[in-house]
């Protein structure tokens, strides 16, 4: 049921007589969402605990009690606020969840979050519960009722006071519980997509590849040539520094089975008396006569 508030958040009271309770809008530190459903505005708090509309997925609108830092931390917090949640009817109880909160009569509407990841070092969860809300103030003063109830603030004394005053340790931790968002809020979508994203999504990946290959091509075509490295000599051709080879005999010295004084055969040409080498390119002078050697060439006196 959409609940009537004026502006003011003041409760109004429709023709019928019901009064709906007014809705103020969440905070900045309240969480999105506790277990399955998702928070939606504030109705009432007090140092125990607040309560929220929420609703879950597909579901209609509840009201959820979450129990603030101190009295989820307080052991003896959550048991009476497992006492009160047993006590309802099993049809008021939607949900429950949180620390201490699977045993009772109503433990049957214990939704365990173990499934979900988290880690050691952590605090437990906070208990909360998920009352049926038909938008009626008296159900925000029946949640009310229960976290006075949890901070003792509306307990008679069992004596008359004498002495200091008494106060819970954990009446100034106000702030909530701890409470775990999973799945994430975004991606909210667990379908599987169609055939035609799928379709689109391999023709870019293939685009993406040949234009690739096609920047590689372009990128490497225009290389320059790399001259290949020179040969290694070997043994028999000598590296070219006119220092002989390892196992060759040096130069002037007899190889063996060569005599020690060699003298030139007749008809070789000896080196040059200058010293230098053989010059083997043609000359057109004319040998003199009056040299007789016996290598020089004969003239035939008839010419």
């Amino acid at each position: 049921m959409v609940s009537m508030s004026t502006q003011d958040g003041q409760d109004s009271a429709p023709e019928d007589g019901v009064v709906f309770a007014a809705h103020h809008p969440l905070r900045d530190d309240d969480p999105p969402k506790v277990g399955d459903f998702w928070l939606d505005a504030r109705l009432t708090a007090t140092p125990a605990g607040t309560t929220f509309v929420a609703h879950e997925e597909g579901g209609d609108s509840v009201m959820l009690i979450l129990l603030s830092e101190g009295a989820s931390r307080d052991a003896a917090a959550r048991a009476r606020f497992a006492g009160e949640v047993n006590a309802m009817h099993i049809d008021t109880v939607v949900a429950r969840g949180g620390e201490d909160q699977d045993e009772g009569r109503t433990a049957v509407r214990y939704r365990s979050e173990e499934d979900d990841p988290h880690l050691a070092h952590l605090l437990p969860l906070a208990p909360w519960a998920a009352l049926a809300f038909d938008g009626s103030l008296a159900a925000v003063e029946e949640a009310d009722r229960v976290l006075r109830a949890i901070d003792l603030s509306r307990t008679p004394p069992l004596s008359d006071p004498s002495g200091p005053d008494y106060a819970l340790h954990w009446i100034d931790k106000t702030s909530h519980g701890a409470t775990r968002l999973w799945p994430l809020a975004w991606p909210g979508r667990k379908d599987r997509a169609s055939w035609i994203t799928i379709l689109v999504s391999f023709l870019i990946m293939a685009l993406l590849t040949a234009l690739a290959l096609l920047l590689a091509i372009l990128a490497f075509q225009n290389e320059p040539p790399v001259d290949a490295p020179p040969p290694i000599p070997t043994q028999m051709e000598g590296d070219g520094s006119g220092e002989p080879q390892s196992g060759e005999p040096e130069s002037g010295e007899p190889q063996s089975g060569e005599p020690e004084s060699a003298e030139p055969q007749s008809g070789s040409p000896s080196p040059g008396s200058d010293g230098g080498p053989y010059d083997d390119s043609p000359s057109m002078e004319v040998p003199d006569d009056s040299e007789d050697g016996p290598g020089g060439p004969s003239v035939n006196p008839k010419l």
